[in-house]
């Protein structure tokens, strides 16, 4: 796992930090599995086909921010959400960015298959521009993000928490920001450190329910089937 991290410098498989406006909060980006193909479309945007790309996640994937190193590093113009935008206004931003060479990145919440156009030559276009897509988080970037947004909270937090609380998440990046919220809150109004104990009771009043991979859990950890959790 890699990041991308004020000046965003692109560190391929090295260290860096994680994601700002997201999950974890802050000035960078964690890159992961999840986000790898997506992040380096953006580093490598003087390679692109044609000076138009589509980036879509999910909410709260950091998609935002990551438009927003895209402006930074090539002078280039954004429009997120496309969301909301005319199939007019929207081709002549395209226009504009063949014309004056100026890059442009769309930035959606879903494929542009599932946008509503009706624009003929706005359809075709969109089906011939380059499109990268940030996924769901696996379990390494879950417990990243975690991790990070405890931290940068400054929330006190046992070292085995972040691992404990990942593999009981649904791997959703709303559900983490959800549960960092919760967490953070918890903490800061008992003035109490996040044990495994404490992330338990609090997720478990909270309703969160024990997660995707139950089976990789220490047997210790997972629930019986009268717990109620």
């Amino acid at each position: 796992m890699s990041q991308l991290g004020l000046p965003f410098d692109w560190a391929g498989q090295g260290a860096q930090k994680a994601g700002a406006g997201e999950p974890g909060g802050g000035d960078a980006f964690i890159v992961s599995d999840a986000n790898r193909l997506a992040a380096r479309h953006i580093e490598q945007w003087r390679d692109w086909p044609i000076p138009v790309a589509v980036l879509s996640g999910p909410p709260r994937s950091g998609r935002t921010t990551l438009a927003r190193h895209f402006a930074a590093i090539s002078s280039g113009t954004i429009i997120d959400p496309v969301e909301g935008m005319t199939d007019e206004a929207l081709f002549h931003a395209w226009n504009r960015a063949l014309d004056t060479h100026t890059p442009l990145l769309l930035v959606a919440g879903s494929t542009p298959a599932q946008w509503t156009v009706t624009l003929p030559d706005l359809r075709s276009r969109l089906a011939a521009a380059p499109h990268v897509a940030i996924a769901e988080p696996d379990h390494d970037l879950v417990r990243a993000l975690i991790e990070t947004g405890l931290a940068r909270a400054g929330s006190a937090f046992s070292a085995d928490a972040p691992e404990w609380i990942s593999r009981r998440l649904e791997r959703r990046y709303a559900v983490v920001a959800a549960v960092l919220a919760l967490l953070n809150q918890a903490s800061l109004s008992s003035s109490r450190k996040i044990s495994v104990p404490f992330a338990k009771e609090a997720l478990h009043n909270a309703g969160f329910l024990p997660i995707v991979d139950d089976d990789a859990a220490p047997e210790t950890d997972r629930p019986g089937p009268d717990s109620g959790e």
